[in-house]
């Protein structure tokens, strides 16, 4: 069996490291920027959520809290 005089060399590409001229993708989230609704209380509640959630720098939220959001929005029962 032969081996070849020298080790291939393999490029790896770090994808962790931005290239200079990359633009910064938007933030995701997870309630507001997925579905449009034909109701504005939705929305109003999605947005909420979602300011709640970079208030806070939680990308998931328990239901405790979106029941918080929800009593600051002026939701009793």
């Amino acid at each position: 069996m032969q081996f070849p005089a020298e080790p291939e060399t393999i490029n790896f590409i770090d994808r962790r490291k931005k290239a200079e001229d990359d633009e910064a993708p938007g933030e995701r989230r997870q309630f507001s920027n997925g579905h449009r609704s034909d109701r504005p209380e939705v929305d109003e509640l999605a947005k909420a959520i979602d300011a709640y959630k970079v208030k806070n720098r939680r990308r998931f939220i328990t239901f405790e809290e979106i029941y918080d959001v929800m009593t600051s929005l002026g939701y009793h029962k």
